[in-house]
């Protein structure tokens, strides 16, 4: 799933859409602000944007770096990266989901089962459950979270794409300027995404499967469609806080970022970019969770069915 990752980080960290100077230029021309390698300047508005390329007609293609939509954003991190451009962070992402999915099942599991029937009315459990699991493992992996999130986000230029090493030396930097504990800036935002997504993830999932199978339907299969289902349901009510999140993270290391609160970023958004933009990358999110919702849940009650009939047949 991590292709969909990349591609939902690089969508979400693109800069802001800026109107084209030229929407027809003639074959050949570029204009974008000197020094650079191309020095024709076509218009005084150009010495308004650093360092940033305006506009450039390519052997009569009309080219940008901004991406537009889900295969465009493939294409532009294949074309510049290669195809192992579209699995950026999956090693991070690996060192991060085992831990973390593995504890948070078993705290998920454990609070549901054991800790807080006694303590909460049934319908609620499931729902505060996923918030406590989630909460807790949120906080423990935000530092390993915010170099992923470097890792996969769009780089300064096509030609010089992220690397590890790269992203580690400005966190380490950042880290011994601003303290360690800076490492958890954008822990908030995530909380947001986070917290409410687990919440109506687990009591969706709870109340489709058990409506399942009350109408006769058991298995793995309805695991699947129980966690896709909810999965989704969950992702669209949180996109806006995951593109918070994303951008936050991303903007942390940037000698540019201004903006200090993750409510003032959001209103910053909303006011440059418009309200659409909280939904940045909402397609790959979506093919991505609805399936690994699916597969994480059909896979966890799968096995664990099969560990009890072990265990009990071991005894037996």
């Amino acid at each position: 799933m991590t292709p969909f990752d990349v591609v939902k980080t690089r969508l979400q960290t693109q800069p802001p859409r800026r109107q084209a100077l030229f929407p027809n230029p003639p074959p050949g021309a570029c204009c974008q602000a000197s020094p650079a390698s191309c020095v024709r300047n076509m218009s005084s508005v150009v010495s308004a944007v650093e360092g940033e390329v305006v506009c450039i007609w390519d052997h009569g293609v009309y080219r940008t770096e901004r991406v537009n939509g889900f295969f465009d954003a493939v294409k532009h991190v294949w074309r510049a990266e290669g195809i192992a451009g579209l699995w950026k962070g999956a090693g991070t992402s690996l060192l991060i989901g085992v831990p973390s999915s593995t504890s948070y099942m078993l705290t998920y599991d454990h609070l549901l089962n054991v800790t807080l029937p006694p303590l909460l009315p049934a319908p609620i459990v499931p729902l505060a459950a996923g918030i406590i699991a989630r909460t807790t493992i949120t906080s423990l992996m935000s530092p390993l979270e915010l170099v992923r999130t470097n890792l996969q986000s769009t780089p300064p230029s096509p030609d010089h794409p992220h690397t590890l090493r790269s992203v580690l030396s400005s966190i380490r930097s950042l880290a011994q300027s601003k303290g360690w504990h800076y490492l958890w800036r954008g822990l908030g935002p995530t909380l947001w995404r986070d917290v409410p997504f687990s919440g109506l993830y687990w009591a969706g999932y709870e109340t489709t499967k058990r409506h399942l199978n009350n109408r006769g339907h058991t298995g793995a299969g309805v695991a699947f469609v129980s966690g896709a289902l909810s999965g989704t349901t969950a992702a669209l009510l949180t996109s806006p806080f995951d593109m918070l999140k994303t951008r936050r993270q991303a903007m942390l290391m940037s000698p540019m970022t201004k903006t200090s609160s993750s409510l003032a970023l959001m209103a910053e958004i909303l006011r440059t970019e418009g309200f659409a933009t909280l939904y940045a990358g909402i397609v790959p999110r979506i093919t991505k969770i609805a399936p690994a919702c699916g597969i994480m849940i059909a896979c966890f009650e799968g096995v664990g069915r099969a560990l009890t009939k072990d265990h009990r047949h071991i005894e037996s």
